[in-house]
């Protein structure tokens, strides 16, 4: 919740925020009479553990945790469930996004920004992720698979439309981390998590503050995995790399 605090302080990156809210379950059926989809997921947490997708269709709902579906007929019945899968930890809800398909699986993209040895943020690569099938969250460290962006993005917007929403991703990148290295100055690295709507609108899903660069290692370009190890060394962080459960694109 304090980075989507941060986040909305900005008029322009508020636009790209879905609505996230704590999770309760007054905040949870307010939110699914709403938008009818949202995400719940810990306030803290990595790697897509314990993200669960739930819906409601008329009075029934139902949720989905990895690749289990529990099926309820009210929210009543429902949130005492999603509370044992949630255990002891402080959970958000967030506005569900309708994201882009591959295969008739979920994709989002991971945008690594850093700053370079200059000492000024940059967009150091961006890669696509396809969700492992069956799962709701698209995660390399889920079985996710890595795909250039422009492999996924040409069919749905054109190769001059492609072009537009890498550039409008990277200045919303830009923006994140102008915010966020204000508020911590020491910060050198950021990994944002954005989705593309059907309408071709990015979202920005979450900031991670200790990203992983193990999708980059993935494609076949390695321009961008190069690139970030070198601006890591500048501000004296070293990568395992070691990047066993993401998949490389066929």
């Amino acid at each position: 919740m304090a980075k989507t605090a941060l986040l909305l302080r900005s008029a322009e990156l508020r636009k790209h925020v879905p609505s996230t809210r704590p999770l309760s379950r007054g905040t949870l059926a307010s939110m699914l009479d709403r938008y009818g989809m949202v995400y719940v997921k810990p306030d803290t947490g990595s790697m897509g553990i314990g993200v669960m997708r739930v819906e409601k269709n008329g009075g029934s709902c139902r949720y989905q945790s990895g690749k289990k579906i529990f099926a309820f007929k009210s929210i009543t019945a429902m949130f005492p469930s999603m509370r044992r899968q949630a255990g002891t930890r402080r959970y958000l809800v967030q506005k569900g996004i309708r994201v882009l398909k591959h295969g008739g699986r979920p994709f989002d993209f991971r945008i690594m920004i850093q700053r370079n040895p200059a000492g000024r943020w940059a967009c150091t690569g961006t890669a696509a992720r396809v969700a492992s099938p069956g799962k709701i969250v698209s995660n390399g460290s889920q079985g996710g698979t890595i795909y250039a962006p422009k492999t996924l993005l040409d069919p749905v917007a054109g190769k001059a439309g492609t072009i537009r929403l890498l550039k409008r991703m990277d200045r919303l990148a830009l923006l994140t981390a102008a915010k966020f290295g204000r508020a911590y100055p020491a910060m050198n690295e950021l990994g944002l998590d954005i989705a593309i709507d059907r309408k071709l609108k990015p979202w920005i899903l979450e900031v991670n503050t200790r990203p992983d660069p193990c999708p980059f290692t993935k494609l076949d370009d390695q321009t961008a995995i190069r690139r970030i190890v070198r601006c890591a060394k500048a501000y004296g962080r070293r990568y395992s790399l070691v990047c066993g459960k993401a998949k490389k694109a066929p």
